[in-house]
């Protein structure tokens, strides 16, 4: 099976060409970090309709709602692949038609989707919002990142409930919100485009921040802006290689 590795500000993917049926062990094995290809998940890109589809897994094997660092890169593979123009064109996901656009060689410009901030949510010592953009979201704002108890809180927040959640850790300072991700299903990531919508939701929604915001990821800065009630990231989407995935049976 013949894949392309990409990645979006450091969350990586293995991409491949559909139509093809996945198992869940079949994507877990190919994420596999030191006996797979190594990625936060995998992007099936199918080309045909009034839309190219998208199909996300994380790197566990979890089917996924939505991602935003991977939907960049559905844009930039279907681009070079001639499947689309460089202006906008229509992706379809899981959430739903969105529209995205390569701005440059290397930058993409994406529809995200609504963000909808819910209710607080007392976890431990500290104080989350939950936010969905399409997949679940947990966001808290604590004063430096560097000490945030990303892996001590983490995990045990994502699995508190059914289906599990993603979890922020942000502090506004410095003209940008930086931000660390709990990903459900993949642990902690170096950048999360549906995390930083989260985040940038939140903090919109409390008054700390307006209509573009700069997120700022442990694998860089990533651009939030909100139409209304449509939120839109831009970023970078590059290629890392590209190979041959042989299957093999996986040991359980």
């Amino acid at each position: 099976m013949k894949f392309v590795k990409m990645q979006g500000l450091g969350n990586d993917f293995v991409v491949i060409e559909g139509p093809v049926t996945l198992t869940e062990s079949q994507v877990a094995a190919m994420c596999d970090r030191r006996s797979g290809i190594g990625a936060d998940g995998v992007l099936v890109v199918t080309p045909g309709g009034p839309a190219v589809r998208m199909d996300y897994w994380n790197a566990d094997g979890s089917a996924a709602e939505m991602c935003g660092n991977g939907l960049r890169c559905v844009a930039r593979f279907a681009v070079d692949r001639g499947w689309a123009g460089p202006g906008p064109f229509s992706v379809e996901t899981t959430v739903g038609i969105l529209e995205v656009a390569m701005l440059d060689d290397e930058t993409a410009r994406v529809e995200i989707g609504s963000a909808e901030v819910g209710e607080s949510l007392q976890f431990r010592d500290l104080e989350f919002v939950r936010v969905s953009v399409g997949n679940p979201h947990a966001v808290t704002f604590v004063d430096n990142t560097s000490a945030a108890p990303v892996e001590g809180i983490g995990p045990d927040l994502e699995t508190s409930t059914d289906g599990g959640t993603n979890v922020e850790f942000a502090h506004i300072g410095g003209g940008a919100i930086e931000v660390r991700t709990w990903e459900r299903g993949c642990g902690e990531t170096l950048a999360c485009g549906t995390g930083a919508v989260a985040v940038a939701a939140a903090a919109r929604d409390a008054g700390m921040a307006g209509d573009r915001v700069v997120i700022r990821l442990l694998g860089g800065d990533l651009i939030v802006e909100f139409d209304n009630d449509r939120a839109w990231i831009t970023g970078p989407a590059h290629y890392s290689f590209e190979g041959v995935w042989s299957a093999r049976p996986v040991r359980v």
